[in-house]
């Protein structure tokens, strides 16, 4: 990937009266509005070949230039690792995380991350921000993720994320019974006391919204189909618990699991034992960036959650209602 960028376009006479920065957002849809702002203040970004600021207003005709160079964007390490890659093209790379794995370096995690693994695999990944990484699971969440391989495809990927077009599905095993799917439409924020956690917030929360699924129920506990319509942390473990019924292995949002009564030990073993939360990214859709075309990905559930599904059907067989 080139880290030069040139590129000149004339101001339509539309545009008359629009700031100079609200004009380059729609007409450089290809990178983000922060990016397009810092390249203003820069001077990498020019009308007429001259500097302005980003309130200054245009009349039309004008000729936007830009000459810039992309720049590492983080003092990160590139580390080799082996990466389930289940799709990857010049603008795109989805990747099938597996748990344990930490995304993004952070006080506590300074490498070891995914990113890191992206820039041994990728090196331009160095020029992009977060390395093109536009979505997260959470370190003991599996399954798939989307990551840009240029700033154009990443800020189309942060555009289809804010417009709910990516479609983003997981399969989930929760405590308790439940009879239907529904919505949970509750606001989060970071918790009041517990930095660690967040929590359903009435007053101050950001808009966070999760619609589920019965896939399948057993004496204690439900398979449930998890989608996300908002993509805040640790939402549908936040709603989950919101709703009574938290995941099987989320010590952060539950303290104490339920047993079916009577359970075999092995069961008994593997629910309390658990070592994360039972949650994986099954399914991703989204439209490629640069072709516009439908694409979908799907991944079954590890083996663990596997072998727990097993000892909860067996547990349900040998215990009819």
């Amino acid at each position: 990937m080139s880290n030069q960028i040139q590129l000149d376009i004339e101001v339509p006479a539309e545009y008359a009266g629009h700031r100079f920065d609200q004009a380059a957002a729609d007409l450089i849809p290809d990178y983000s509005r922060a990016r397009l702002q810092a390249w203003i203040k820069g001077g990498q970004l020019t009308v007429d070949g001259r500097t302005a600021k980003p309130k200054d207003k245009l009349f039309g005709g004008e000729k936007l230039s830009l000459r810039a160079e992309l720049e590492p964007q983080g003092e990160w390490v590139a580390q080799d690792m082996a990466l389930d890659i289940v799709y990857e093209d010049d603008a795109i790379l989805v990747i099938n995380k597996p748990a344990g794995l930490v995304v993004h370096p952070a006080a506590g995690n300074p490498d070891g991350t995914l990113l890191n693994g992206l820039l041994a695999h990728c090196p331009g990944q160095q020029n992009i921000p977060r390395a093109g990484i536009v979505h997260r699971l959470d370190k003991d969440t599996s399954g798939l993720m989307v990551v840009a391989k240029t700033l154009q495809a990443q800020a189309d990927l942060v555009d289809q994320l804010k417009e709910r077009t990516v479609t983003r599905l997981y399969d989930a095993i929760v405590q308790g019974n439940l009879s239907g799917g529904g919505k949970v439409n509750a606001p989060m924020g970071r918790h009041r006391t517990n930095r660690l956690k967040m929590a359903v917030l009435n007053q101050g929360g950001k808009e966070a919204i999760t619609h589920f699924r019965l896939q399948e129920r057993f004496r204690a506990h439900t398979l449930v189909r998890c989608q996300l319509e908002t993509g805040r942390t640790h939402q549908i473990r936040v709603h989950m618990a919101h709703i009574r019924h938290p995941l099987v292995g989320d010590t952060l949002y539950c303290t104490r699991g339920k047993l079916p009564t009577g359970a075999d030990p092995e069961l008994i073993r593997a629910l309390q034992q658990f070592p994360r939360q039972a949650l994986h990214a099954a399914e991703l859709a989204l439209f490629h960036p640069e072709t516009g075309e439908p694409m979908h990905w799907v991944r079954p559930m590890p083996e663990d959650m596997l072998h727990l599904l097993a000892l909860l059907r067996a547990d349900s067989a040998a215990h009819p209602l």
